[in-house]
């Protein structure tokens, strides 16, 4: 029968019958490790001899494999096109993971192959990302099963170096823009904001290095000997630092702050609980911007954060005043921050507070994005979620962490919807990761719902 219940069930079958777990397993024994350059010929066997003949193969695509223009890091394209007046879907994946470390896993775990033990199915990449675009993928394959087609268009995009960067991923979008072109991204990474909580996030916040230098002088000097006459460059550097981020962490720079918390992202984040989980640390009451609350200051706020900070020999002090110091920090920022002018914002806060001699050097940034939470499609996709869990989604306007989100929301101008189905002690890019199994099953049902709605009443459709 075509009907929303029944898609729904052959995907609580695909999963109870073992199906999922045998495709999982086959994509996790590909050792996809991105950061490790010997393992290029991998990164493309994953996309030639795993997905490619999946999505021809079960779901009618048409699907090759590129190069990527900025190294080794191939890139997958597939289509399938059923009609010009039928909304059209982007959906996304990364088939990459990070290095596996088989060293560091507990006895009995192998990050190559899926270990279920309970509710926990071991394996590097099955929680990132393996797992979650194998479930949108069988959630299609569900839809085309038992309507007999999609009722919309698709278009596949898998990269193979999201854990490096995503190095190439912006460049590909904008000279495929138009084969990429789509009313809608749909996608799954990261958590959702507890495990019993389905999760809709609709971006992420940007991610910005940069490192504050302070090299006065060649060697050290002994510090009984010329103490109180040299410049201590350690000194200047936690002066600087503190100038900029204070003792409570609240950002003390007007250009590296945000103008405000938008109603619409105060209203969502409203009923959103941050940590409280087993293995969460305690959120540090006091700290960050004063007056927002912990989930407004983690996903509509930014931060400044001192990764690293070094001078002298820290493991091994001596009576020496260095000559150098160095602070490799980072901001994270929300949409409405000038990121592409953090150089030029932090050298005029320094100059204007005596501290010419700090050196600024800004890394690669990736973008801030968050589409309107506001949007039709926004509340379709809560619409679809509640109706097949019977619960509230959360709504988070964007992720605390960063995705290459800005790639399909910037060079494509896409509304982008992101569907978690992870949760946040998976131990992602850790040793002993894992894919929580009620979550993936419920995630089956949540994307066959989805799809099956996607092809029967869009905003696309509604809103022509």
């Amino acid at each position: 029968m075509m009907t929303r219940a029944a898609v729904i069930d052959c995907a609580t079958e695909y999963y109870d019958s073992g199906e999922f777990l045998a495709d999982l397993g086959r994509r996790v024994a590909f050792a996809t490790e991105s950061q490790d350059r010997a393992g290029a010929r991998t990164l493309r066997s994953y996309l030639t001899d795993e997905l490619a003949p999946a999505l021809t193969g079960r779901l009618g695509c048409e699907a090759r494999v590129i190069d990527n223009p900025a190294g080794d890091y191939p890139l997958l394209v597939a289509t399938r096109h059923e009609g010009d007046e039928m909304p059209t879907v982007l959906v996304y994946g990364h088939g990459d993971v990070v290095l596996g470390e088989p060293e560091r896993w507990r006895p009995g775990l192998d990050p190559w192959q899926v270990v279920v033990e309970g509710d926990r199915w071991y394996g590097r990449g099955t929680a990132d990302n393996k797992g979650q675009h194998t479930i949108n993928f069988a959630a299609l394959e569900q839809v085309l099963r038992v309507r007999g087609r999609l009722g919309f268009n698709l278009k596949v995009l898998v990269e193979t170096g999201e854990e490096s960067g995503s190095p190439g991923l912006r460049t590909v979008c904008a000279q495929l823009r138009d084969e990429l072109a789509a009313d809608v991204l749909i996608a799954s990474d990261g958590p959702r904001v507890a495990a019993e909580r389905p999760t809709l996030f609709l971006g992420s916040r940007g991610s910005t290095p940069f490192t504050l230098r302070v090299d006065l002088r060649e060697g050290s000097y002994h510090s009984g000997n010329w103490g109180g006459l040299l410049r201590n460059p350690a000194t200047v550097l936690g002066a600087a630092l503190a100038s900029i981020v204070d003792a409570r962490g609240r950002i003390l720079v007007s250009g590296l702050r945000p103008r405000e918390v938008p109603e619409n992202v105060r209203e969502a984040l409203r009923d959103i609980a941050v940590g409280g989980g087993p293995d969460d640390p305690p959120v540090d009451d006091g700290w960050g911007e004063p007056g927002l609350t912990p989930a407004e200051r983690l996903v509509g706020w930014n931060s400044v954060e001192v990764l690293s900070l070094a001078a002298g020999n820290p493991d091994t002090p001596v009576n020496a005043i260095p000559g150098s110091a160095h602070a490799h920090c980072q901001l994270r920022s929300v949409v409405g921050t000038d990121v592409d002018k953090l150089g030029v914002i932090l050298r005029t806060h320094l100059d204007d507070h005596g501290f010419a001699m700090v050196d600024v050097e800004v890394g690669p940034t990736m973008p801030p994005t968050r589409t309107d939470p506001d949007d039709p499609w926004v509340h379709w996709a809560l619409g679809s979620i509640s109706r097949t869990t019977g619960a509230e989604p959360a709504l988070l306007p964007n992720l605390g962490g960063s995705l290459p989100n800005d790639a399909f929301a910037g060079a494509l101008g896409l509304c982008t919807l992101w569907i978690p189905h992870s949760y946040p002690a998976c131990a992602q890019h850790a040793p002993d990761e894992h894919l929580l199994a009620p979550v993936a099953r419920e995630g089956l049902r949540i994307m066959a719902g989805l799809f099956w709605d996607l092809g029967e009443d869009s905003p696309v459709r509604s809103h022509p």
